[in-house]
């Protein structure tokens, strides 16, 4: 009865002053489909997981999830946040004892495919003029407990 759209458009509806159809394009949430903010930015969209971590949080403390389940993260985040992670004066969620940190990663062309784990704004500027189609992505790690979580993810390009 109903065929699938994949042309990219949506149907809005009919203009009542000229009675023509007009349509939409869909909006991709690719990380090239971030680059919003204008030439020379040198952060073009972002978005936030704060919500989906509140979810987490709350699944934990209510008895849903265990903590097998959460405080799962790769020795070399545990590593890097140790080491080069920027230490925030919140106290985890989960242990309740150590700080967070956080720790960025740079990902896109002409990058290891690990990506590069970037400690400064200027390093990440470095990064940027170097590769295109960057992502970085600021993952929040506890050292203690191994509870770790994105944080958020933006694209990034060279300030001209």
């Amino acid at each position: 009865m109903y065929r699938v759209d994949i042309s990219g458009t949506f149907f809005l509806g009919t203009r009542r002053d000229a009675g023509q159809r007009y349509c939409a394009r869909v909006m991709s949430l690719r990380p090239e489909a971030l680059k919003g903010a204008g030439a020379g930015a040198a952060v073009a969209g972002q978005v936030d997981y704060r919500l989906a971590r509140n979810s987490i949080v709350s699944e934990f403390q209510k008895g849903r999830l265990s903590r097998l389940d959460i405080c799962d993260a790769h020795p070399d985040l545990l590593r890097a946040a140790t080491n080069v992670g920027q230490e925030l004066q919140e106290d985890c969620p989960i242990c309740e004892t150590a700080k967070l940190r956080l720790v960025s990663y740079v990902f896109g062309r002409g990058l290891a495919p690990s990506g590069v784990c970037v400690t400064s704004k200027k390093e990440l500027d470095k990064v940027a003029r170097t590769a295109k189609d960057l992502v970085c992505y600021v993952v929040e790690v506890c050292p203690e407990c191994s509870w770790n979580h994105l944080n958020r993810s933006f694209a990034v390009t060279a300030r001209r």
